[in-house]
């Protein structure tokens, strides 16, 4: 029997709470058992006075009115009111009835700029949070899985200008300038003479968002980004986080990365990691910190047609290569970029039947670079053939790429709408924040 709906409902008085309507298996009744939010007040204690001026907005309201925001995927501060003035899930989260009015958008962002901004606040936040689920069990951070992602800046890529910058200091660069100084030494070399002049670099800074960095992917996709650095855990729970420009390499990173997971979470037994962080340097930090890398197998970068590295044996005891043909590559010296250089003898190579798949060197002498680190690269690659190694990356896909992607697809992290360094690396902890909130909430409940 056909059936039409009477719209006299929308004029029906009911008396019934917020309570009754809102699903028992709704997030936020799962959020709210899980975690006290009452821990906020100490936080901003001294961001408010106890006894003067108007009364301010619950600032645990307005906390919960971000994470509403990032926890389903709201594009803005302006539309997350809208949604909480016709939802009664989230009206019965923040604690307002059917009548209350909702606070304004920019209430949020005039408390950010006033009491919020330069503190550490969303930081505490976050890790509030996370050890909340470490007590709980959830957290595994014997592992970490290390990687970064770009989000698109609020700023036209067509509006930049070009500046000449210094290059960043590498945070190791001290300690390999002491190592190759005693390694020229070793081989009766002259120790170089610190650098007094810096290393300079062009790139392109946006009119917009100048601390956002110009990130070029191919021909095709060019834009203003921030990188966000993460670490996360083998259940995929966000450990620690760092923002930059998208111009800074993801490796230059890692270290800071690791310090403030071993700071804030417990220092981990290994690392996994992609091709891109595969150098020396960092597989000398990691063995050095007695933590086990994880790093995946990099195809040789020899031009085709011509022999790859690995095809030289290296000596360790008489420190020199030696070629197939059984030809001494013999050691001639260290360059600042911690590369010691060995190099045939061109009065041998010359009549070699291998030459024209060995070098391309207008004086038929091979030249080999090896860093004076290695060693500790080599034994990462050794770590590789290792069961435990195959496993621990081959969940890499499963964790941190996985956090990636909920991000950008169900907590509206694929762009930015905030312009500026730190209220990006706010968004970055309030939304990493909000997938921990919400992992841990729905495996409490």
């Amino acid at each position: 029997m056909l059936s039409k709906q009477s719209m006299e409902g929308r004029y029906q008085v009911s008396m019934i709470a917020l309570d009754q309507i809102v699903p028992e298996n709704h997030l936020v009744r799962k959020i709210e058992k899980a975690m006290d939010f009452n821990f906020i007040y100490d936080l901003v204690e001294d961001k408010y006075s106890i006894d003067n001026g108007r009364p301010s907005i619950d600032p645990v309201v307005l906390i919960k009115m971000v994470f509403i925001q990032y926890l389903f995927g709201i594009r803005s501060m302006r539309q997350t009111i809208r949604e909480i003035e016709t939802n009664v899930a989230y009206r019965w989260f923040l604690g307002f009835d059917f009548d209350q009015p909702i606070p304004h958008f920019s209430t949020f962002g005039k408390n950010y700029t006033r009491r919020f901004k330069d503190t550490e606040i969303f930081e505490s936040i976050f890790y509030h949070i996370l050890k909340e689920a470490m007590k709980k069990g959830f957290v595994d951070p014997s592992v970490a899985f290390i990687d970064s992602t770009h989000v698109k800046a609020n700023a036209n890529k067509k509006k930049f200008t070009k500046e000449v910058v210094n290059v960043e200091t590498r945070c190791y660069q001290e300690q390999l300038d002491k190592e190759i100084n005693e390694d020229r030494v070793a081989h009766g070399k002259k120790p170089f003479t610190p650098q007094t002049k810096n290393e300079t670099k062009e790139i392109k800074v946006s009119t917009t968002d100048p601390e956002s960095g110009y990130y070029v992917k191919d021909e095709r996709e060019k834009q203003f980004a921030y990188s966000f650095h993460t670490a996360c855990d083998s259940k995929g729970f966000i450990l620690a986080t760092q923002v930059t420009g998208a111009n800074v390499h993801d490796s230059r990173m890692l270290e800071s990365l690791v310090n403030e997971v071993k700071e804030k979470v417990g220092k981990p037994t290994a690392v996994a990691v992609d091709a891109g962080y595969k150098t020396p340097p960092i597989a000398h930090y990691l063995l050095k910190e007695e933590i086990r890398p994880v790093m995946p197998y990099t195809r040789p970068r020899t031009k085709d047609g011509y022999m790859k590295k690995y095809e030289y044996t290296y000596d360790e005891h008489y420190d020199c290569y030696i070629c197939p043909k059984d030809q001494i590559l013999s050691y001639r010296t260290t360059t600042r970029d911690g590369y010691r250089q060995y190099a045939s003898n061109p009065s041998i190579c010359k009549n070699c039947p291998l030459l024209q798949t060995c070098t391309q060197s207008q004086n038929t002498t091979k030249m080999i670079h090896r860093h004076i680190w290695e060693d500790d690269l080599d034994e990462a690659n050794h770590l590789r053939h290792t069961q435990t190694n195959k496993q621990l990356y081959a969940k890499r896909k499963e964790t941190v790429e996985r956090a990636f992607a909920d991000a950008k697809e169900k907590h509206g992290m694929r762009w930015t709408t905030l312009r500026g360094l730190k209220k990006v690396a706010m968004q970055a902890m309030l939304t990493f924040a909000a997938m921990n909130l919400k992992k841990l909430a729905s495996w409490a409940w």
